[in-house]
């Protein structure tokens, strides 16, 4: 077994990587979905990672029917396209847990602040800099493709949704950031999380995920479909549930949108 620090103690080569940039385009994610039916096709090589990246995306969205406000030529807005098949479906969660970690371990090396909000949220305190949408595609057993959208805010200046907490690295530290060198030190992050994932470390991706949690220690509240409530995160499992203590002591296990955090509460 490989320790994620020694892994990240190596330099690994990149090629296998294939960068496409576009000027604009509806969805990164839905371009990705069309690189897999030419690739089995045979009308395109299958490398092991696909990157998309856009400058302005006009149907981009997060979970469910959310929209991701992102200004044209500020932002990074990009997909991964890569074939995990060693994961086996029951752990795709872990998935999750290494782009998340990538991200925000590129983004602390600009400032201290940041951490994951279960699922794969990235938070600087109580603000959302980076939202996250996973598409698995299954087989046999095992993950046979792996879609990942990105949205993180970089250079916005100003947000004119609705959306509550938003939160971009120029307001974080008062001056732009060359967005090139970020997107691939997230991809190179990623890259190297995949190739423990390989080797068979996810003890080590559950741990790293786990001490980086938004709310990791301390009662905090949340709402679910019987209320408001207070509790803390007692761990998350290896199937992605949430699993919270209230203050009565009772534990509560939570999936996907089952659970709200309220934030500035």
């Amino acid at each position: 077994m490989l320790s994620i620090r020694s892994l990240f103690k190596k330099k690994k080569s990149d090629s296998g990587i294939r960068f496409v940039e576009l000027a604009e385009t509806d969805s990164t994610n839905r371009y990705c979905l069309e690189e897999l039916r030419e690739m089995a096709d045979g009308a395109t090589p299958s490398p092991r990672m696909v990157v998309v990246t856009t400058e302005y995306q006009s149907a981009g969205k997060g979970q469910g029917t959310n929209r991701w406000e992102s200004e044209r030529g500020k932002n990074l807005l990009f997909s991964i396209l890569c074939h995990p098949v060693w994961v086996p479906i029951t752990a795709q969660f872990v998935i999750s847990e290494c782009v998340a970690l990538a991200i925000r371990d590129a983004l602390s090396t600009y400032s201290d602040g940041f951490s994951i909000k279960w699922p794969n949220d990235i938070y600087w305190h109580d603000r959302k800099i980076c939202g996250i949408l996973i598409e698995n595609r299954l087989s046999g057993g095992h993950i046979k493709d792996c879609i990942i959208g990105i949205g993180l805010d970089v250079n916005q200046q100003e947000f004119l949704s609705d959306a509550p907490n938003p939160v971009s690295l120029f307001q974080i530290l008062g001056h732009e950031v060359e967005r090139k060198p970020l997107l691939e030190d997230i991809i190179h992050r990623f890259d190297l999380y995949l190739q423990a994932l390989e080797n068979g470390d996810y003890g080590s991706i559950a741990t790293a995920y786990a001490s980086y949690l938004y709310r990791s220690g301390g009662f905090y509240p949340y709402r679910d479909g019987s209320g408001d409530f207070e509790a803390a995160i007692v761990e998350v499992e290896d199937d992605g549930h949430l699993i919270l203590r209230d203050r009565e002591g009772c534990i509560r296990s939570y999936a996907f949108k089952e659970v709200e955090f309220v934030v500035g509460a």
